[in-house]
Protein backbone atom coordinates (compact mmCIF):
# COMPACT_ATOMS: atom_id res chain seq x y z
CA UNK A 1 0.00 0.00 0.00
CA UNK A 2 0.81 3.73 -0.86
CA UNK A 3 -0.02 6.79 0.90
CA UNK A 4 0.20 9.97 -0.85
CA UNK A 5 -0.24 13.57 1.14
CA UNK A 6 -0.10 17.13 -0.93
CA UNK A 7 0.69 20.03 0.51
CA UNK A 8 1.37 23.82 -0.69
CA UNK A 9 -1.82 24.98 -2.66
CA UNK A 10 -3.03 28.14 -1.86
CA UNK A 11 -4.54 31.57 -3.20
CA UNK A 12 -1.57 33.16 -5.73
CA UNK A 13 -1.43 36.43 -8.08
CA UNK A 14 -0.88 36.17 -11.52
CA UNK A 15 2.47 36.36 -11.94
CA UNK A 16 3.61 34.48 -8.81
CA UNK A 17 4.84 31.17 -7.77
CA UNK A 18 4.14 27.98 -5.40
CA UNK A 19 5.45 25.39 -4.50
CA UNK A 20 3.47 21.60 -3.67
CA UNK A 21 4.74 18.85 -2.54
CA UNK A 22 4.21 15.17 -2.10
CA UNK A 23 5.18 13.03 0.99
CA UNK A 24 5.19 9.16 0.01
CA UNK A 25 4.50 6.36 2.18
CA UNK A 26 4.25 2.96 2.41
CA UNK A 27 5.56 0.41 -0.40
CA UNK A 28 7.67 1.89 -2.95
CA UNK A 29 8.92 -0.90 -4.64
CA UNK A 30 8.70 -0.86 -8.46
CA UNK A 31 7.75 2.30 -8.84
CA UNK A 32 6.74 3.01 -12.99
CA UNK A 33 6.05 7.01 -12.40
CA UNK A 34 4.98 9.61 -10.09
CA UNK A 35 4.16 13.04 -10.75
CA UNK A 36 1.26 15.87 -11.13
CA UNK A 37 -2.13 15.32 -12.50
CA UNK A 38 -4.66 18.94 -12.68
CA UNK A 39 -8.45 18.99 -12.51
CA UNK A 40 -11.19 21.68 -13.14
CA UNK A 41 -14.97 21.42 -12.12
CA UNK A 42 -16.33 19.87 -15.05
CA UNK A 43 -13.19 18.37 -17.05
CA UNK A 44 -11.09 15.31 -16.57
CA UNK A 45 -7.95 15.27 -14.57
CA UNK A 46 -5.16 16.14 -16.70
CA UNK A 47 -1.10 15.42 -16.25
CA UNK A 48 0.82 17.98 -15.70
CA UNK A 49 4.10 16.82 -15.01
CA UNK A 50 5.70 13.13 -14.99
CA UNK A 51 8.81 11.34 -13.91
CA UNK A 52 9.12 8.27 -15.67
CA UNK A 53 12.29 6.04 -14.88
CA UNK A 54 14.87 9.31 -15.21
CA UNK A 55 13.03 11.57 -17.77
CA UNK A 56 10.74 14.20 -17.30
CA UNK A 57 7.93 15.34 -19.44
CA UNK A 58 5.40 18.21 -18.76
CA UNK A 59 1.84 19.17 -20.51
CA UNK A 60 2.82 22.02 -22.81
CA UNK A 61 0.15 24.51 -21.43
CA UNK A 62 3.04 24.55 -18.28
CA UNK A 63 6.71 23.76 -20.12
CA UNK A 64 8.92 26.18 -18.81
CA UNK A 65 7.01 27.46 -15.80
CA UNK A 66 6.53 24.56 -14.19
CA UNK A 67 9.38 22.32 -12.96
CA UNK A 68 9.06 18.68 -11.23
CA UNK A 69 11.66 17.08 -8.87
CA UNK A 70 12.21 14.29 -6.97
CA UNK A 71 13.61 14.21 -3.42
CA UNK A 72 15.41 10.48 -2.88
CA UNK A 73 16.03 10.76 0.41
CA UNK A 74 12.47 12.28 2.00
CA UNK A 75 10.37 10.02 -0.61
CA UNK A 76 9.23 13.82 -1.41
CA UNK A 77 7.99 14.72 -4.88
CA UNK A 78 7.65 18.63 -5.75
CA UNK A 79 6.20 20.78 -8.31
CA UNK A 80 7.65 24.60 -8.32
CA UNK A 81 5.13 26.81 -10.55
CA UNK A 82 6.28 29.80 -11.44
CA UNK A 83 4.27 32.55 -13.78
CA UNK A 84 0.98 31.19 -13.14
CA UNK A 85 -1.87 32.56 -14.47
CA UNK A 86 -5.40 32.56 -14.17
CA UNK A 87 -5.54 29.17 -16.11
CA UNK A 88 -3.68 26.92 -13.96
CA UNK A 89 -6.37 27.16 -11.19
CA UNK A 90 -7.27 24.12 -10.29
CA UNK A 91 -6.78 20.97 -7.82
CA UNK A 92 -3.39 19.24 -8.16
CA UNK A 93 -2.88 15.42 -8.07
CA UNK A 94 -0.31 13.87 -6.79
CA UNK A 95 -0.35 10.59 -8.67
CA UNK A 96 2.32 7.29 -8.40
CA UNK A 97 2.30 4.47 -10.56
CA UNK A 98 3.59 0.50 -9.85
CA UNK A 99 2.97 -2.49 -11.90
CA UNK A 100 -0.04 -3.26 -9.85
CA UNK A 101 -2.35 -0.24 -9.50
CA UNK A 102 -2.23 3.66 -9.21
CA UNK A 103 -2.30 5.86 -6.70
CA UNK A 104 -3.77 9.02 -6.60
CA UNK A 105 -3.12 12.02 -3.11
CA UNK A 106 -6.24 13.71 -1.59
CA UNK A 107 -5.46 16.92 -3.94
CA UNK A 108 -4.68 20.02 -3.24
CA UNK A 109 -6.37 23.76 -4.48
CA UNK A 110 -4.51 26.02 -6.50
CA UNK A 111 -6.01 29.16 -6.86
CA UNK A 112 -4.64 31.97 -9.67
CA UNK A 113 -6.49 35.09 -8.59
CA UNK A 114 -5.97 38.87 -8.27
Amino acid sequence: QVQLVESGGGLVQPGGSLRLSCAVSGNLVSIAAQGWYRQVPGKEREPVALITGGSTSYADSVKGRFTISRDGTKNTVYLQMNSLKSEDTAVYYCNLQNPWRTYWGQGTQVTVSS
